[in-house]
């Protein structure tokens, strides 16, 4: 577990599996992605955090908001899969429910993640991903620090050619020091 100022980055549990369907079942939080995720994909996704946490003990943590004890999504790390243009690398993502926007929730969760990346395993480069249009988002990674070279810019291998989400931002942050 990562604690931070407001939230609390964690192993996910049975009870956080319906709100994390509702959001991603919502076409707000998914309006970046291909398409919103049945309750079984969403289930599945989840057991796959879960596993990746439990063998390796990093990956997309379920975050949970400390005042409240509210699950409100996934922050955290996770290998970027051979196909992508600059794998192997590691990443850091988020996605939380749409009430939790506009909180800094995201930059501090993500924030956790990259410390514990570089500290606890040693990174020497953190990178992130987004469509061009995905403002909130790359908004993010520059408030992380990372930058972007639009040289690194890439068709998403798994998006559709003609897809208005193919193409994606690459963001890259050094190790410090």
């Amino acid at each position: 577990m990562i604690q931070t100022e407001r939230l609390l980055l964690r192993q996910w549990r049975d009870e956080d599996l319906e709100t994390f369907a509702a959001l991603n079942a919502d076409p707000e939080v998914m309006e970046f992605f291909p398409a919103v995720l049945s309750p079984a994909e969403s289930d599945a996704a989840a057991e796959g955090n879960r596993r990746q946490i439990e063998e390796h003990g990093w990956g997309l943590w379920a975050v949970e908001r400390l005042d409240t004890a509210e699950f409100i999504g996934f922050t955290g790390l996770w290998s970027v899969p051979p196909e992508f243009p600059f794998s192997p690398a590691v990443e850091v993502g988020w996605r939380l429910a749409r009430s939790h926007w506009g909180h800094g929730f995201a930059t501090e969760g993500a924030r956790a993640a990259i410390y514990f990346g570089f500290g606890d395993l040693g990174l020497e480069e953190i990178v992130s991903m987004t469509t061009e249009s995905n403002v909130r988002s790359w908004r993010v990674m520059e408030k992380l620090g990372m930058t972007r070279d639009p040289s690194d810019d890439f068709d998403h291998p798994r998006v559709s050619a003609g897809h208005r989400l193919r193409r994606h931002l690459l963001y890259r942050l050094k190790r410090p020091g």
